[in-house]
């Protein structure tokens, strides 16, 4: 008996019983397209993380305080003051070879206040070289420039929604902002020299809601930010590398610089590259998604134990049927062909169906669901439609070995003899 004989007689006995033959494929068709969406969700989360990464800049190395310890308890990453401006310049002097660029930065929330507006805000103190590391864009006047940070100006850049708040109807270049800090009892006047286009949200500093000020500026006004010894605590340091550099040496050499500088054994800080934040976010996230589509490959098990439930029922309602075939000529071997092949074909199709409609409600809930500032995004793997299928297929093997080896098993006399 060829295969497309055992596809036609597979199709002939799943016709004969639609509505039952539709009900058993339910099962296959929702753990199929579950599998499909939710790995498409997982791997659209994927997408967004190595994006939002890639947007901060291209070869970019981070350096962070180390933790703070109070009491014998440890703080998170990055609340440690053991990071200081000057550590940044003396990695530039250092000449580091690969070193491209780099800029010290520290942040805090302030209030930006105008004639008509008063509206919280990001305040960063950067270096002029910060707009080309980040690769951001102006859409009017101009960025922090190495005079500013050399006179220690106040000037100000604004980011495109503070820009908007602030002046909604006017261009706000040349106009006066006074930023508020430490609930009003510090207090400046700075001039808007610039606007930033919009970027959209990221990781790490929001540049639409932001805005940005020579670092020079609140090192030479605010004492507060600086340690005992004078030298100006930051939040960050951010290395901009050549394209072909050695990421691994460059790290080695900052690490030595710095454990020199403060004059200890073990880091105070952390260092990591924009490629290793991509790896490590981008593990977690493809674990989420194996995750989830093995929370919806348990509806695809589910749905095998329907395929084998009915092919039971199949066997015993048709038990003349295989009775007749015995006495005809049919062999063991083509009754459990028999019945596998209508498992197969009952299962592949539900897989087909299950593709097809994971696929559409994948594509129509890319970008409609929100929740804050995340918004969900789902990306199709080709991987995930080939594993849907595949177990699938294996179910429908495995659900109707059993069924159709019982069916084998039946005695003709016995079978041909059944009402």
């Amino acid at each position: 008996m060829s295969i497309f004989d055992l596809i036609l007689m597979s199709f002939r006995a799943i016709l004969s019983n639609t509505l039952r033959s539709l009900l058993t494929t339910l099962g296959i068709i929702i753990g199929v397209s579950s599998v499909i969406v939710l790995m498409a969700i997982g791997q659209g989360a994927v997408k967004g993380v190595i994006d939002e990464l890639s947007a901060l800049g291209t070869n970019l190395i981070f350096i962070e305080p180390g933790s703070s310890e109070e009491d014998g308890q440890k703080g998170a990453a990055g609340s440690a003051l053991t990071l200081t401006r000057e550590d940044g310049e003396a990695i530039i002097d250092s000449k580091i070879l690969g070193v491209d660029r780099l800029t010290s930065m520290i942040d805090f929330t302030a209030q930006a206040i105008t004639p008509s507006n008063n509206i919280g805000t990001q305040v960063v103190g950067t270096e002029y070289t910060y707009s080309e590391i980040r690769g951001l864009e102006l859409a009017d006047g101009r960025f922090i420039d190495i005079d500013d940070v050399e006179k220690k100006s106040l000037n100000i850049v604004l980011g495109y929604q503070i820009s908007n708040q602030l002046f909604p109807d006017e261009s706000p270049v040349g106009k006066n902002v006074r930023i508020s800090i430490a609930g009003g009892r510090i207090l400046f006047n700075f001039r808007v020299v610039g606007v930033l286009s919009e970027k959209g949200a990221s990781v790490g500093v929001d540049e639409d809601n932001a805005v940005f000020i020579p670092v020079s500026t609140l090192q030479a006004r605010i004492s507060f930010i600086k340690n005992p010894t004078g030298e100006t605590n930051v939040n960050n340091i951010i290395i901009q590398t050549s394209d072909n550099a050695d990421e691994s040496l460059i790290k080695d050499e900052i690490t030595n610089i710095l454990l020199a500088r403060h004059n200890v054994s073990s880091p105070d800080f952390i260092i990591e590259s924009q490629k290793d934040l991509i790896g490590a976010a981008s593990s977690i996230a493809n674990i989420l998604s194996l995750l989830l589509g093995g929370i919806a490959g348990i509806s695809l098990a589910v749905g095998g134990i329907g395929v084998m439930n009915i092919m039971l029922v199949s066997v015993t309602e048709r038990t003349r049927e295989i009775g007749i075939r015995r006495a005809v000529g049919a062999t063991k071997g083509d009754i459990i062909k028999q019945f596998v092949w209508e498992a197969l074909t009952l299962s592949s199709l539900g897989g087909i169906i299950g593709i097809v409609l994971g696929s559409f409600i994948s594509l129509a809930l890319d970008g409609q669901i929100q929740f804050d500032d995340f918004t969900v995004r789902t990306v199709i793997q080709p991987l995930s439609i080939v594993i849907a299928f595949t177990v699938s297929f294996i179910i429908g093997l495995i659900s109707g070995v059993y069924p159709a080896y019982r069916a084998s098993k039946l005695d003709p006399i016995l079978a041909l003899r059944n009402e």
